[in-house]
């Protein structure tokens, strides 16, 4: 059995904490001070845990990582200019090993309405509105990987969307990590801010250089207040040998709306937590997935809708595709709260082996104190039709084609429920050449 070392990122903290942001200001050497503590006390969860049953971290604990900003990331430039959607002329933002970077962001291209800021620079200052919201939403009470990034928190995004703002580009959001011959870790952080009326779609890559290991473990709080509209776009292409934790958190206001698209396709360990609060009367969230796993890989996607207020809409679908000895992992919870009447949610979870290796453990759950709702879950797993296949052999096309033809069809549903077209083209197109 693997020694599973939290004292491995007590040393890390201890030498990077010199270097962090803000420690003038009380409050965030508070929160980074409890954060601490807190995962000190949970330490790394164990497949003994039920939430992780299935997952196994100890890799994660037992590599000696480098924080990421102290190593150089040569080859990022040019794997940068790799990545299709950075040629659209989106405004973008760049994060490289964890640090912005000016010079390939274009943070002077955002339209009006909508300002950013480097959380660096706000630590720095103690700005009133980001300790109003930063580790607000997405907790770290019960969550150790979430108290980790707290702890460390030295770099990442705030967006703030002012009222009634209708943002009409999407702002790209690129996290990019580097890693050679030494281990890296880096801990992205998120803040988006959507004050009442505003409307924003959010794109966050997550993509890596080099072919060494790497472990990014990113936070991303979601704030979508009063008739707001977020749009959030969750995109992972991370190399093989790297492990990837995320959490996104949305904290919805009344009549607010929240989109998520969640597409996994990269790292030898993916886990993904995509969570939403419904906190006022007629909030409504949707949760788009697909998982893409092949050779060893293992991805483990939790989620959670939180119905705490009456007359709110859900609607969750999430689709798998597991080749080689992938191994999937699905695990959805609805919760209704007692007051939360007339509350309308549907979750649906799909699975396609296209091996005998491959192997999905899927879990839907519903948990519900209220009595006026309408709710539905379901999960389904198989393999390819037979029949299908047979069939478009008949019409000419070969054996391997038809199988192709008939996974990309399974999985792309999931993708053309993005509005956001040059996402969709884009992975449209990286799927193809996965399956290919």
């Amino acid at each position: 059995m693997i020694e599973v070392k939290e004292d491995l990122f007590v040393e890390s903290l201890q030498e990077l904490e010199g270097g962090l942001p803000g420690r003038g200001q009380r409050w965030v050497r508070d929160l980074r001070r409890s954060a601490f503590e807190r995962f000190a006390d949970l330490g790394l969860p164990t497949t003994r845990h039920e939430d992780w049953k299935y997952t196994n971290v100890a890799p994660i604990g037992r590599i000696q990582f480098q924080p990421a900003c102290q190593v150089e990331a040569e080859d990022a430039p040019g794997s940068l200019r790799r990545l299709p959607l950075v040629d659209l002329g989106l405004p973008q933002l760049v994060y490289i090993n964890g640090r912005y970077s000016l010079e390939h962001s274009t943070a002077h291209s955002l339209p009006s309405g909508v300002k950013f800021r480097s959380l660096r620079d706000l630590l720095e200052t103690g700005d009133e509105t980001l300790s109003g919201h930063l580790a607000r939403y997405a907790g770290y009470g019960k969550h150790a990987f979430t108290a980790l990034n707290t702890a460390f928190l030295d770099d990442g995004v705030f967006l703030h969307v002012e009222r009634g703002a209708v943002v009409e580009q999407p702002v790209l959001i690129v996290f990019l990590t580097a890693a050679g011959e030494t281990p890296v870790a880096s801990q992205p952080r998120v803040l988006v801010l959507a004050e009442r009326e505003s409307h924003v779609a959010v794109i966050e890559v997550h993509a890596s250089v080099g072919e060494g290991e790497r472990f990014t473990n990113a936070v991303t709080e979601v704030a979508v207040e009063e008739g707001a509209i977020v749009e959030h776009y969750k995109v992972q292409v991370e190399a093989p040998r790297a492990y990837h934790v995320a959490t996104v958190q949305f904290h919805q206001a009344r009549s607010s709306t929240a989109l998520s698209h969640n597409v996994c396709f990269g790292g030898a360990l993916a886990r993904n937590d995509i969570n939403s609060v419904l906190d006022g009367e007629g909030a409504e969230c949707t949760l788009n997935g697909l998982y893409l796993g092949r050779g060893s890989q293992l991805i483990d996607n939790h989620t959670e809708l939180d119905h705490a207020r009456p007359h709110c809409a859900s609607r969750e679908y999430y689709k798998g595709v597991l080749d080689g000895n992938s191994t999937g992992v699905f695990n959805g919870k609805i919760i209704v709260r007692q007051d939360a009447q007339k509350t309308d949610a549907i979750q649906s979870n799909k699975n396609l082996l296209l091996s005998a290796g491959a192997v999905i453990n899927t879990k839907p759950q519903l948990e519900i104190w209220a009595d006026d709702v309408r709710c539905t879950h379901g999960a389904t797993v198989g393999q390819l039709d037979q029949d299908s296949i047979f069939y478009l052999q008949s019409r000419g096309i070969d054996r391997a084609a038809a199988r192709e033809l008939l996974t990309y069809a399974f999985a792309a549903d999931v993708l053309g429920r993005m509005k956001v077209a040059p996402v969709r083209e884009w992975l449209e197109k990286e799927l193809f050449e996965r399956l290919s």
